[in-house]
């Protein structure tokens, strides 16, 4: 078993290529998968949950091509950011965040599903309707003809 580390990749999970087939990472979960489910393994409990937790997490990001793509892209910047400050200077201590289905993605990731749209819209109207209501709270301060005549033009538009 490898020693667990930050730069651990999913890929040095499955014990695969960066360039490796969605089927060359399907026979190597399969393969880890008999060695760490932790009803067949004969490694202590915690350690076997641990790492088939850790084994299903790559596998699932690296079954998924969307997210795979992704967490390349992840792992490229990582990579870039490191070669930039070999020294860690002005790099960030944190572990980097995990890739998986809590990721949060970029809005150029994916269209906007058709909810999605119907909300944007919704809440466009909720918008300019608050504007006409405040236009007009405000004239009725200045005097009800102004009102009376937005009414009018509103109607005749109508």
């Amino acid at each position: 078993m490898a020693p667990r580390s930050p730069s651990r990749t999913h890929y040095d999970v499955l014990e695969v290529a960066p360039t490796a087939s969605l089927a060359e990472i399907r026979r190597a979960y399969r393969e880890k998968s008999k060695l760490y489910h932790p009803d067949t393994t004969t490694l202590p409990l915690a350690i076997a949950r641990e790492e088939f937790h850790r084994l299903n997490e790559a596998y699932a990001v690296l079954s998924n091509p969307e997210q795979r793509q992704w967490y390349d892209l992840q792992l490229r910047l990582r990579l870039q950011s490191k070669q930039a400050s070999p020294m860690g200077i002005g790099s960030s201590h944190r572990r980097p965040q995990e890739s998986g289905r809590s990721t949060a993605m970029l809005s150029e990731d994916r269209p906007l599903s058709p909810g999605e749209l119907f909300a944007l819209f919704i809440l466009g109207m909720t918008f300019v309707g608050c504007l006409v209501l405040a236009v007009i709270v405000g004239l009725s301060q200045q005097g009800q003809e102004w009102i009376l005549q937005i009414v009018s033009y509103i109607s005749e538009l109508g």
